[in-house]
């Protein structure tokens, strides 16, 4: 009897530890929202491991293209600005980067001046800024004038209206590129 006790609680032992043997499925622990959130928290709270992520996400093609994007989002959206007010050392290690990256690529030099050119356009102020700027600099004024040469030439309907909101502002510069055109 005492046999036979001693071996039913070696079968219990036993059977309680191969039932309880952890396995850990990924995908199956980050379907759980709380279990994704903690698992967030975890990596962000600790530097060490949220370097070693984002030294990860960086090996990953797909990642990087992600954290590039999310990055200018947060650029445009004036959120990076705020951060970089607060943190001037910051702002003055972002900028020589990106001046790093710009004369690194070409492309991308082109991509972002396209990119600031359009956002000073939406404003009053940031037009008014722009012309400034364009006045002061010779090759900015050259490389403005033949691009909206080239938008007049493809919308006629656009020149037109331009030509009419200055007669309307400004008569004086309105004679005076009259006056440039008959010479």
């Amino acid at each position: 009897m005492k046999t036979t006790v001693k071996l039913l609680m070696v079968i219990g032992i036993l059977g309680t530890v191969i039932s309880c043997k952890s396995t850990f499925n990924a995908s199956e622990t980050m379907q759980v929202e709380e279990n994704r959130n903690a698992i967030y928290q975890e990596i962000i709270s600790n530097p060490v491991q949220f370097t070693n992520f984002i030294s990860e996400a960086r090996k990953n093609e797909d990642a990087k293209k992600i954290m590039m994007k999310t990055h200018m989002e947060q650029m445009e959206s004036g959120n990076m600005k705020m951060m970089m007010d607060k943190n001037p050392e910051m702002k003055e290690k972002m900028q020589a980067h990106m001046q790093q990256m710009m004369e690194k690529n070409p492309e991308m030099k082109k991509k972002m001046h396209s990119k600031m050119l359009d956002k000073m356009m939406e404003s009053e102020k940031g037009r008014q800024l722009l012309m400034e700027k364009m006045h002061n600099n010779e090759m900015m004024k050259k490389e403005m004038k033949e691009r909206m040469k080239k938008m007049m030439e493809e919308n006629p309907d656009m020149m037109e209206e331009m030509m009419q909101k200055m007669m309307e502002k400004n008569p004086e510069m309105m004679q005076k590129m009259k006056d440039k055109m008959k010479n």
